[in-house]
């Protein structure tokens, strides 16, 4: 499909750009189309190329409370944002509305979470953390204080001897999080 648009559009070019003056115009502008096209397309493949082998983290949650968990990262993590959502429909193994799965993004990293309809033997563990490096002291006490709400100080925040300053926390949500100063 690609090369046939090519091959239409440069075409055109050719046929417009043999007319005359007033030609010249639109073959200069469909020879700045067929740029940015071929800018487009080397953007796609590189995004594709970068995406695929990324890993994602997978939140599975037990107790109904995926988007409660997602909309509370959202609002502390900068550059954040929902991707897709998907929720369980009527007839569904759990409430309807529940989040099926839902895919969003804190600051560049992806994550996914869902709500499960059956109820597992086991649940989130502090050995598997997410780990942040801090720019600052501003963003570490910061997200300390937020992440720390209504969870579990593991680790308060320290000089332990392999980093100037970390903590480690177990969120109101029962996921773990690292967090360094740089």
């Amino acid at each position: 499909m690609n090369k046939t648009i090519t091959t239409i559009l440069l075409g055109l070019t050719l046929m417009s750009c043999s007319y005359g003056k007033h030609e010249k115009t639109n073959c200069s502008e469909i020879n700045q189309l067929l740029a940015e096209k071929d800018s487009l397309t080397t953007i796609i493949t590189q995004n594709k190329n970068n995406m695929k082998n990324q890993m994602i983290r997978s939140l599975t949650f037990q107790d109904g409370k995926a988007e409660n968990a997602m909309n509370f990262y959202l609002k502390i993590f900068d550059n954040s944002k929902i991707i897709s959502v998907k929720r369980w429909e009527k007839n569904a193994p759990t409430e309807e509305g529940k989040i099926m799965q839902a895919t969003f993004e804190l600051d560049g990293n992806l994550f996914m979470c869902s709500d499960s309809p059956p109820i597992h033997d086991w649940n989130f563990t502090p050995a598997v953390a997410n780990y942040i490096e801090c720019e600052n002291e501003r963003e570490l006490n910061f997200l300390f204080t937020k992440l720390s709400e209504n969870g579990k100080v593991m680790m308060p925040l320290n000089n332990y001897g392999f980093s100037q300053k970390f903590g480690f926390i177990q969120d109101q949500f029962g996921v773990s999080w690292q967090l360094n100063l740089k």
